[in-house]
């Protein structure tokens, strides 16, 4: 679309037609609201635009409303110092091609509700194994009784001051519900993290996930900022 400030991109998947995002730093202003407006332009009628405010204040709100959007979804970032209290459960590092297939259908099992990470395709997941920031042995993977039992995949973000370790993805195959799998295989991650000289870890989860936001909180997450996603729908 020729932006130079705004992310703004196509999604392959979900309900939108484009999907902006507003970084932390940039101004709320006549030239990022041109921009929005000129994204919304390119949409069809009956097309929806997403927008996703990073770190949003409770003035966003009212600049996204502006622009006809309506809020829809928070996403909570959660963190906490490293080191955590060690991981009880024995992990071992994801072998790409080895463990793609039975790692796609705990994910697909676990996060079938999920607009981005649910319904994960080998393609989707050999695109993220080939980004740079890409680790296997910070790709965490538990088994029980000869299989998948769950997962918890990290990112460092070195760009970050001091740098951050992200807890990106984690589940427990809900054939595995119940069994107290979610702390420890949390904290498993977190281990990776630390002992790869991380002193902040992180995650992102939904504002009104409260079984999640709880479990976090008593691991020591408390909530840092919050992301919010707005939508648009052209008529």
């Amino acid at each position: 679309m020729g932006f130079v400030t705004l992310t703004v991109a196509q999604p392959d998947r979900g309900e939108f037609a484009w999907s902006v995002t507003i970084a932390p730093d940039l101004p709320r202003d006549k030239a990022v609201a041109t921009q929005i407006r000129k994204v919304v332009a390119g949409a069809e009628t009956g097309e929806s635009v997403q927008l996703w405010i990073e770190q949003a204040a409770d003035h966003d709100d009212a600049f996204a409303a502006e622009l006809g959007f309506r809020p829809y979804r928070d996403l909570w970032r959660m963190q906490r110092p490293l080191p955590a209290p060690r991981s009880t459960i024995a992990t071992r590092a994801f072998a790409p091609g080895a463990d793609d297939e039975e790692f796609l259908k705990v994910n697909n099992r676990a996060f079938h509700w999920h607009p981005e990470q649910g319904g994960l395709t080998v393609g989707e997941l050999a695109d993220r194994m080939a980004e740079s920031w890409f680790d296997a042995e910070g790709f965490r993977l538990h088994e029980r009784d000869g299989r998948l039992a769950g997962f918890c995949w990290t990112k460092v973000h070195p760009d970050e001051n001091p740098p951050g370790g992200e807890i990106y993805a984690i589940a427990v195959d809900p054939d595995y519900h119940g069994h107290g799998l979610g702390k420890p295989m949390t904290l498993a991650g977190l281990d990776h993290l630390a002992d790869r000289g991380i002193t902040v870890g992180f995650l992102y989860v939904e504002s009104d996930n409260d079984p999640a936001v709880a479990t976090y909180r008593r691991l020591g997450f408390d909530h840092s900022s919050t992301n919010r996603a707005f939508r648009h729908t052209v008529e």
